[in-house]
């Protein structure tokens, strides 16, 4: 085994009148289609840098069994909407883990599934950093909190919503993280 070095996170929409197909065609307009994907817990690994998503794209070949950590979310109600997230949370220091946490709601916008993804992310970093903080209290005032505590460096979210295919097509929405050797 390996602990990844690189990170890049995409996401893509598929509409298909097949579940699969609609899962596949997600895939593609992610980018990442080519890939064996292999779903991963949550940790943002130690030292990885964040590359950007061209290229990541460069480094995958068909075929490659990937490791990933990747929300995923699909309906076939016309007009329902879904969404998938990726929160993530960088500690300060570069010898600590961070998280990446996976959202996938029903009826919330990209907006609101993106902060609530990362607010996850952060509040599960900040637990493990031993932030003391109120978890009653809103997502910017948190955020605010985490920060200014000097052991966050950076949180932010990769989010995919749509609204299901008004004619019934099997709808999927995907946000992933990416991570490389």
């Amino acid at each position: 085994m390996y602990v990844p070095t690189k990170i890049f996170f995409t996401k893509g929409v598929g509409r298909h009148k097949e579940y699969l197909a609609s899962f596949e065609l997600a895939l593609r307009d992610a980018g990442i289609e080519i890939c064996n994907l292999v779903s991963v817990s949550s940790i943002f690994p130690v030292g990885a840098k964040i590359i950007n998503k061209t290229q990541g794209l460069k480094m995958l070949q068909p075929g490659m069994i990937t490791h990933c950590v990747m929300a995923r979310n699909s309906t076939n109600e016309p007009n329902r909407l879904i969404a998938s997230s990726i929160g993530v949370a960088i500690p300060a220091d570069k010898n600590m883990y961070g998280y990446l946490s996976e959202h996938h709601p029903y009826g919330e916008t990209e907006k609101v599934a993106g902060e609530y993804a990362e607010d996850l992310a952060a509040t599960m970093l900040a637990t493990t950093l031993g932030i003391d903080f109120d978890a009653d209290k809103n997502w910017n005032e948190r955020e605010q909190v985490f920060k200014m505590s000097g052991k966050i460096v950076r949180t932010f979210n990769v989010t995919q919503s749509a609204r299901g295919n008004k004619n019934g097509l099997w709808t999927t929405v995907i946000s992933v993280a990416i991570l490389l050797p």
